[in-house]
């Protein structure tokens, strides 16, 4: 690292080092429950909003375009929080039982649960399995080809914690299984496939590509060491560059989808759709003005700025549905 480097905040054995300082997690949770909810990355919530926002951008587009918000369409927002909580906590507790060896040669990583020895690998299998169960008892409520999109989703997300073992784009693999919610959510609101939802499903896929290359610097060196690949190491210096390309490939993707969703319904709602994925652009200009992949604490405060940037389309669709 150059001077500019900074390490991970020390942890104490109840904590876990990139973690937000006094967590809901460490401040209130039972001690015993503690290094599961860790490991379900409970203590970091930017990956449940990271999953959860492209399902309630397919649900608001979905729903202006067929004119439909009634009580289904309100348990779909609800269904999708609780499960995007779940299925993140099954994922990330499937991604730590395939790194653990990998985790505890990382300085960020070797406090988390496994490789510090706070859960055993069979506790967190039958951890993953227990979340994995409820999250399916929620999609069953869900139409039949939405159930099957989610049993599809599956396979994105048991293939990309090995992804990073053989190519330098991982970060396409966690883009796939991240928001593959778009898919489902608009299959389950409309009953059908749709244009609009592939287009937004691409969005974010270049989104994903965009904010985890960014996170993904905070380890370019320790995965140099032990031979992970990452965009980041792929990128190297040239970085500004890619990201430059991921930020306008991601906000005319998602001002496509708005376009198609919005076409046919009034000239207001056509004009705050697409002010979405303009606004949304704006805030991705921001985090890259800021790009240091020196500095491991902007790495962070960037990555996890992107809740916001996902919130902004969000609301503009939202509004949308009203104009």
């Amino acid at each position: 690292m150059t001077e500019k480097s900074q390490a991970p905040a020390p942890s104490s054995p109840d904590t876990v080092a990139d973690a937000v300082q006094g967590n809901w997690v460490d401040r209130y949770a039972p001690a015993a429950t503690r290094p599961y909810l860790r490991l379900s990355r409970a203590d970091r919530p930017i990956g449940t909003w990271l999953l959860l926002l492209p399902c309630w951008w397919a649900l608001a587009l979905s729903s202006l375009q067929t004119g439909r918000f009634g009580l289904f369409e309100l348990w779909i927002a609800i269904g999708c929080a609780i499960g995007a909580f779940l299925m993140r906590g099954a994922g990330c507790t499937w991604n730590d039982i395939t790194d653990r060896d990998f985790d505890g040669a990382v300085a960020r990583t070797r406090s988390r649960p496994l490789p510090s020895g706070q859960v055993t690998t069979r506790g967190a299998v039958l951890w993953m399995v227990a979340q994995a169960l409820v999250a399916l008892l929620i999609l069953l409520t869900f139409p039949p080809v939405a159930i099957l999109l989610g049993v599809l989703s599956l396979i994105p997300v048991a293939i990309y914690p090995f992804a990073k073992r053989f190519t330098y784009w991982p970060q396409i693999f966690l883009g796939l299984a991240f928001n593959w919610g778009a898919l489902l959510v608009w299959a389950a609101q409309s009953g059908r496939f749709a244009w609009e939802s592939l287009l937004l499903y691409a969005a974010g896929i270049v989104w994903t590509l965009f904010y985890d290359t960014i996170y993904a610097y905070q380890d370019v060196e320790d995965d140099a060491l032990i031979g992970i690949k990452s965009t980041a190491r792929l990128f190297g210096d040239t970085a500004p560059r890619w990201l430059r390309r991921f930020l306008i490939g991601a906000v005319l993707l998602l001002g496509a989808a708005a376009l198609l969703a919005t076409i046919d319904r009034s000239v207001l709602s056509l004009v705050l759709a697409l002010g979405g994925a303009w606004a949304m652009g704006w805030h991705l200009m921001w985090q890259l003005s800021r790009f240091d992949p020196a500095n491991q604490q902007t790495l962070l405060a960037l990555f996890r700025s992107n809740r916001n940037a996902g919130l902004i389309p969000l609301l503009f669709f939202a509004a949308a549905a009203f104009g």
